[in-house]
């Protein structure tokens, strides 16, 4: 079983069924942030609601994790020397705790694709 950092963009296509994601959550496991959390209920709450996003977010509390403070500098510089991929705080936060806990970082964001440690996966 290997274990992955979710990042947002997995998290979401995970929910909507898309079977690229599917055996990521099912046959391994992996942890993601409060901040993806933030940004997964977000999307849930435009297209299906309150109810529907309170009940992911449920789904996600056993796999959240806290970063330490000393994730914040690292994951701020990596922000800042790659601003033209208009990367999430959320994200690189997560693609520093992925490297850190030496697990990849499962997306499909295209700002990630090619970059060390990281599991590309896109959606179509």
């Amino acid at each position: 079983m290997t274990r992955f950092f979710y990042d947002s963009y997995a998290i979401i296509e995970f929910i909507n069924n898309n079977t690229k994601f599917i055996s990521y959550f099912t046959e391994n496991e992996g942890v993601t942030t409060l901040y993806n959390a933030l940004e997964v209920y977000y999307s849930i709450i435009q297209e299906g609601g309150v109810t529907e996003a309170k009940k992911v977010l449920e789904l996600l509390k056993p796999i959240i994790t806290y970063p330490d403070l000393s994730y914040v500098e690292e994951s701020m510089k990596f922000r800042l020397e790659n601003r033209e991929k208009k990367l999430s705080y959320a994200d690189c936060l997560g693609y520093i705790m992925a490297k850190r806990l030496k697990i990849k970082f499962l997306t499909g964001d295209e700002g990630f694709r090619n970059l060390p440690n990281v599991e590309f996966v896109k959606a179509n």
